[in-house]
Parts: structure tokens; C-alpha cells; sequence
């Protein structure tokens, strides 16, 4: 369970994210942070492509950046999205590949924050959105 002041930390460092984000072609700015184990936060955003397929979302560029700096296990995360140059007016929900990459670095008590605004947040575990999940396990 995370604590108060963490999910203030990860939902504001969601908002602020969505500000870098590269979204051209959706002009759908989404921004994710992330928390590990050690305290650590990492933001990320999303950065399109006009080769479609190679978009990336802001969730799995928080993941890359916190697993390319040593880290291996999430403790929390929050999304945030919505219109570029707009606060979010909907909630913006981790596609399934997203919640894919996170089930590799969380179990399915990871807390995931969906947030509008700061006061306005939605809370889930991952196992919630990701039921029936596949992992490592399943590969023995």
C-alpha cells in the first residue's frame, strides 16, 4: 500500500510528464510516473511515430527508463492523459501492452493511480486490470 504522500507525488509527476510528451498525430498527451523500490520516481511520456507501430507509450518509457538505470521492480504508478494543451477530462487507462510490461516488474497488488487532475484519481491493482496474467511462470 502506498502511502499518502506518494500518491500525490506520482499523480502530480504524471501531470507534469504529459508536458514532454511528442503527439502529433493523436494530439492525446499522456504522462506516467513511476516509483521503485528504493524511493526512486521516473516519468515518461509518450512519443509517437509516424510509423504508428513504433510509438511508445508514457508507461512503458517510465518502465524503460527506471529498468535502464538498474531498476527491477515498480511499487507504484499513475497515468494521466488527455488532449495536448489541455487538462485531462477523462481518465486515460493503461493499454493492455503496458499492463503487460508492468506485470514484468510488479506483482498484482501494484497500485495503479488513473488520475484527471490531482484531486480527482482512480485507484486499482494491476491484478484488477490485468486478470489471469501471464509471466514468467507460465514459461516452466
Amino acid at each position: 500500500m502506498l502511502a499518502a504522500d506518494a500518491k500525490a507525488m506520482l499523480v502530480e509527476g504524471a501531470l507534469e510528464a504529459r508536458e514532454n510528451a511528442y503527439a502529433p498525430y493523436s494530439h492525446f498527451a499522456v504522462g506516467a510516473c513511476l516509483l521503485t523500490e528504493d524511493g526512486s520516481y521516473y516519468r515518461g511520456c509518450n512519443i509517437e511515430n509516424s510509423s504508428y507501430g513504433a510509438t511508445n507509450c508514457a508507461e512503458r518509457t517510465a518502465i524503460f527508463k527506471a529498468v535502464s538505470e538498474g531498476h527491477r521492480r515498480i511499487c507504484g504508478i499513475a497515468i494521466a492523459g488527455g488532449p495536448e494543451g489541455e487538462d485531462p477530462n477523462g481518465y486515460a487507462y493503461p493499454c493492455g501492452i503496458c499492463r503487460q510490461v508492468m506485470r514484468e516488474f510488479a506483482g498484482p497488488d501494484l497500485p495503479v493511480l488513473v488520475a484527471k487532475s490531482s484531486s480527482d484519481v482512480k485507484e486499482f491493482t494491476l491484478g484488477e486490470l490485468l486478470a489471469c496474467s501471464f509471466t514468467s511462470e507460465n514459461l516452466v
